[in-house]
């Protein structure tokens, strides 16, 4: 754990802004290649991952900010920023073309499998999100994980160490999440 980044932490809850732009500038990073991934499953994005990062920035730095937890609240809050910024885009998207087909469905076994460059449709993703949502009213904790593994893209090890728990246990919370998430997309089946 990096020590000067919890410190940069501690800053910003005091309402310091020259904290929270250092405390970008020093994991501007890891933000890009969490924006890369965000990016990798969003079709057409009229972003590029420096935009996203920056977006994220503005985001995460309005007056009445978020009062961060330490670098793992940090990273969830940025990649829950970055999704909402994606989403926002995918739902302009779909309204640009009203009318313009059917939506189609998206697996969530499917989804979670993505790979990097792979994409999924404004439609489908928008269809995640309100599962996702769902998720998060019964299970926060659930709703991070999967927020840090399918949208911004972290290995089941990288998120252990940043929540500190074991990759078993982790991996036992992923399944759960996936038939969560499953059950809130298809009630029918």
């Amino acid at each position: 754990m990096d020590e000067s980044i919890d410190a940069l932490v501690a800053s910003v809850n005091g309402s310091d802004a020259q904290a929270l732009k250092a405390l970008f500038a020093r994991v501007y990073g890891e933000l890009k290649q969490l924006a890369r991934k965000q990016l990798s499953a969003a079709p057409g994005a009229t972003l590029n991952t420096t935009g996203l990062v920056h977006e994220t920035y503005l985001k995460l730095a309005q007056p009445a900010g978020p009062s961060l937890q330490g670098r793992r609240h940090f990273f969830a809050l940025a990649a829950r920023a970055m999704r909402q910024i994606v989403i926002d885009r995918a739902r302009a998207r779909i309204a640009d073309k009203r009318g313009g087909g059917q939506v189609q469905l998206v697996v969530f076994d499917e989804a979670v499998d993505i790979a990097a460059g792979d994409e999924l449709a404004p439609d489908q993703l928008l269809r995640l999100d309100g599962a996702l949502t769902e998720l998060a009213a019964d299970d926060p904790r659930l709703a991070e994980l999967v927020e840090l593994r399918f949208f911004a893209g972290m290995a089941v090890a990288e998120i252990a160490v940043l929540q500190g728990v074991s990759e078993r246990t982790l991996n036992r919370d992923w399944r759960r999440a996936r038939a969560q998430l499953h059950a809130s997309m298809f009630p029918e089946t």
